[in-house]
């Protein structure tokens, strides 16, 4: 039992759990925002439905995939324009990096450097 109450407890279980609730959550406001676009697009069509489904050039039946991926670009956008650039903006602001600092094996080179530098400087070599 203690192996499982460790499972259920990780951090990462419970942050994997919260992410899933709010993407489904999300992908409802995506989807609504969608659908209010494509009717938007409607209007300026002369309330024609922007329905891409059974658009087949040459009977090739691309529709679906022209839908799928219109979709996909409002949803990347979307994502992007709300999600990614406030998190990162918001990111910098309050946890801002550190400045990038000296990886330990050049300081560990450096050290020795200096301090042959010191001991040939004061003793002469053989």
């Amino acid at each position: 039992m203690t192996g499982f109450k460790n499972f259920i407890l990780r951090g990462n279980l419970v942050e994997l759990a919260v992410a899933v609730i709010i993407g489904t959550s999300f992908a409802a406001v995506v989807t609504a925002f969608t659908g209010m676009l494509l009717s938007a697009v409607s209007k300026v069509t002369d309330g024609k439905d922007p329905d891409f489904d059974n658009f087949a050039p040459g009977d090739v039946l691309v529709g679906p995939f022209l839908t799928a991926l219109i979709a996909f670009l409002i949803l990347a956008a979307v994502v992007y324009f709300f999600v990614v650039v406030p998190y990162t903006k918001a990111k910098d602001r309050f946890f801002p990096a550190e400045p990038a600092g000296t990886p330990a094996d050049v300081a560990l080179l450096e050290e020795i450097r200096d301090l042959l530098k010191a001991q040939n400087g004061t003793t002469p070599t053989a």
